[in-house]
């Protein structure tokens, strides 16, 4: 299909997206003359967009129109739902016309039900950092695309290391296709490579979690250090944690309240993969379901807080060291 629709909070990969489709899509030597950029505040902007995808391109290539940040999925006048319903079906080959959302498409609106039919609608969004499974495929996602190779240890440790950072992830591959042997970017990276090239993953909210969970308070406040020297947002740090510790809660109910079924406890816990509740099992075997309710209501006043203006870095510190104080008293209760 000619038209194709983005919507999603990851930034770096949707515009990357949009490169890497601008590129295949335009001659060189005619990109200036078919390539257009439409923003939201230009009037009739859609109507502009659509009349330009079905002017034939000058010269060789394809035309190339991208409406930026349009309303279209969540609001749509009659007059210009009419304008795409008769001009979506028709759009030709040679043109390339690329829609980004200024939010979620509305499923409800005629118009979003229209751009089902005749566009290929994308999302982007920002994988869960503690989705270590899908965090991993996303690394060798990314790595085939950059026609890289990595070894499973070197997928696991490049995503430890980058999360869910398009952006970072894209800029440790490119500095890893210089260090394959061939220096083309063939040959295969593996753990070696990442631990020698990759920026370090101490900086992790992920092992924030984990020293938390252990009651390790030095540990914990040297990766707070660490995540706000790296400018990582307090807020986003917070969300991580309560999401970490929300799974924890759910592993440890269900295994309390007698149930075995590894798939039934993943589909409790929102965990993608039952092959990780072995080891969720054994994170959460000598900690008490009180302990982790504890750390929850915490971790939700660390998080207004946070929102009514606190001071994130003393915040976030006094907050880590109440945490760390609540894994680190005797488990005990009904629940253990």
């Amino acid at each position: 299909m000619p038209v194709h629709v983005y919507w999603g909070d990851d930034e770096f990969a949707l515009n990357r997206a949009i490169a890497t489709l601008r590129d295949r899509t335009l001659d060189p030597a005619w990109a200036s003359f078919n390539a257009d950029k439409l923003l939201p505040d230009q009037a009739d902007a859609v109507v502009q967009a659509l009349n330009q995808a079905m002017t034939p391109p000058f010269g060789s290539g394809q035309r190339f129109i991208w409406l930026v940040d349009t309303p279209i999925a969540q609001r749509c006048s009659e007059a210009l739902l009419a304008e795409l319903e008769r001009t979506l079906p028709h759009i030709p080959d040679t043109s390339v016309v690329v829609m980004t959302l200024a939010g979620k498409p509305d499923g409800r609106l005629k118009s979003t039900k229209l751009l089902k039919q005749h566009a290929t609608i994308r999302e982007f969004a920002a994988i869960s950092p503690w989705k270590t499974d899908q965090l991993i495929r996303h690394v060798e996602t990314i790595a085939r695309e950059m026609h890289l190779t990595l070894t499973p240890k070197a997928s696991e440790l490049l995503a430890d290391a980058v999360g869910n950072d398009t952006r970072q992830l894209v800029t440790e591959l490119e500095k890893l296709s210089l260090y394959v042997s061939d220096g083309q970017g063939n040959g295969s990276i593996d753990e070696e490579a990442i631990a020698t090239l990759v920026t370090t993953s101490t900086q992790n909210s992920l092992q924030l979690a984990a020293a938390i969970r252990e009651g390790n308070t030095a540990r914990a406040l040297t990766l707070v250090a660490d995540l706000f020297n790296r400018n990582e947002p307090a807020l986003k740090i917070v969300t991580t944690l309560v999401g970490q510790v929300r799974t924890w809660l759910w592993v440890k109910l269900m295994v309390q309240l007698g149930e075995r079924d590894e798939r039934a406890i993943a589909q409790a816990a929102d965990v993608s993969n039952p092959k990780r509740i072995y080891f969720l099992q054994k994170e959460v075997r000598s900690i008490s379901l009180d302990q982790f309710q504890t750390a929850l209501k915490l971790l939700l006043q660390l998080d207004l807080g946070l929102k009514q203006g606190a001071e994130p870095r003393s915040w976030m510190q006094t907050h880590v060291i109440q945490l760390c104080q609540t894994f680190q008293a005797p488990s005990s209760g009904q629940w253990r």
